[in-house]
């Protein structure tokens, strides 16, 4: 994992980051209710791999999730799946 990926994790986050698996921080805004939140991410979790390692929650509402999933052996698959989820 590159520094200026590790940048933006919080405080804590950058521990223990296997190299086996990809790894992609996101910011969900406020306005992102907990239901929706969780069957976003249930859908990537689903159809793209992800899986949910680590979720903060801030004072204004919004919300810092850490995603992994395993790294593709398979060369060409990691074209036919988007670099991030599209939360």
């Amino acid at each position: 994992m590159t520094t200026a990926r590790r940048s933006r994790l919080p405080a804590g986050w950058d521990t223990d980051l296997s190299d086996e698996y990809e790894w992609v921080p996101l910011r969900l805004p406020p306005e992102v209710t907990r239901l929706s939140a969780s069957t976003r991410l249930s859908i990537e979790a689903e159809y793209r791999g992800w899986e949910l390692t680590r979720v903060r929650l801030y004072n204004d509402g919004s919300r810092r999730v850490l995603l992994r999933r395993k790294k593709s052996r398979i060369i060409g698959l990691d074209s036919a799946r988007p670099d991030q989820p599209e939360l």
